[in-house]
C-alpha cells in the first residue's frame, strides 16, 4: 500500500473507526473494551480485533479517500459526513451501521465510472465480513451505501434518511463553502468539456430542485432545506448565464 498522505484528521479518524467497528462487533452504540470478547458471539466474532488490525483497515480506507483523482470526495468529505451523522444520531436506528456506511459510501470513487457505489458496497461487504461484523449488519451497511446512488430513502427508513441527509448536507453550506464545493466537483470532472459539464450539472440541479424534499430527517428539513434550495437555485442561474 502506498504511503498515506498526511492529513490533520487522520488520528481522530482512526479513533473513530476503531470505536465504530468495535460498537458494530459489540452490537451496541458505543465501543466495548478492545481487550474483551464480544458477549454471546461465536466464530470470528468471539474476539474483538486488536488495534493494529483495525488500523490496517482504517488506513486502507483513508488511502482510498486520499486518491489523487478526488477533489470533492476527499478525506474532508468523509470527516464532514461523519460529523453530520453525529449531528443526526438521534434519528438513527442502527448508528454503528450508519457510521460504517459513511466510511464506505465513496470508498471507491472514479469520476468517469458509474458503478462506484456498487463497488463501494461490495468493498464494505468483504471488509466487514473479514472483520467479523455480523451478516445482518454488514448487509445493512451495504444497503445504505447503495442507497447513495439515488439519495431517496423510503418513509420509515431511519438509517437511510440519516446517511442521505448527512451526505447532502453540503448543499446547505454557507455561500462561500457551497461555491468551493461546486468548484471541487467541476475539478473532479475536468476531463468533461465545459458545455457538456454545464448541461449535465444543470440537469442534476434541476432534478434536485424538483424533489418535494431534499432532506428527510426533521433536523434536515428544518435547518438545511431552505439554504440548500437557495444554493442550488443560484448555481443553476450562474450555469444558465454562462
Amino acid at each position: 500500500m502506498a504511503p498515506l498522505p498526511a492529513h490533520p484528521a487522520h488520528d481522530d479518524l482512526r479513533a473513530r473507526w476503531r470505536a465504530t467497528l468495535l460498537a458494530a462487533l459489540g452490537d451496541g452504540p458505543e465501543a466495548p473494551d478492545p481487550r474483551a470478547t464480544v458477549p454471546g458471539a461465536t466464530g470470528p466474532q468471539a474476539t474483538v480485533p486488536g488495534a493494529t488490525v483495525l488500523d490496517r483497515y482504517a488506513d486502507d480506507l483513508l488511502g482510498r479517500w486520499a486518491e489523487p483523482q478526488r477533489r470533492y470526495h476527499t478525506t474532508d468529505h468523509l470527516v464532514a459526513v461523519l460529523h453530520r451523522v453525529d449531528e443526526l444520531r438521534e434519528y438513527a436506528a442502527d448508528l454503528a451501521a450508519v457510521r460504517l456506511a459513511a466510511w464506505f459510501h465513496d470508498a471507491v470513487y472514479l469520476p468517469d465510472r458509474s458503478e462506484n457505489e456498487e463497488r463501494s458496497a461490495r468493498l464494505a461487504e468483504r471488509a466487514l465480513t473479514e472483520l467479523g461484523v455480523g451478516e445482518a449488519r454488514t448487509a445493512e451497511v451495504a444497503r445504505l451505501v447503495r442507497l447513495t446512488v439515488t439519495h431517496d430513502p423510503e418513509e420509515g427508513d431511519a438509517d437511510g434518511q440519516v446517511l442521505c441527509d448527512a451526505d447532502l448536507a453540503v448543499l446547505a453550506a454557507a455561500p462561500a463553502a457551497y461555491a468551493a464545493y461546486a468548484a471541487a466537483v467541476r475539478e473532479e470532472y475536468g476531463f468533461v468539456p465545459e458545455e457538456l459539464f454545464r448541461d449535465g450539472r444543470a440537469a442534476v440541479l434541476r432534478g434536485l430542485l424538483a424533489l418535494p424534499r431534499l432532506y428527510r430527517t426533521p433536523h434536515g428539513r428544518e435547518h438545511w432545506e431552505a439554504p440548500a434550495r437557495h444554493n442550488l437555485t443560484v448555481e443553476l442561474e450562474l450555469l444558465s448565464a454562462s
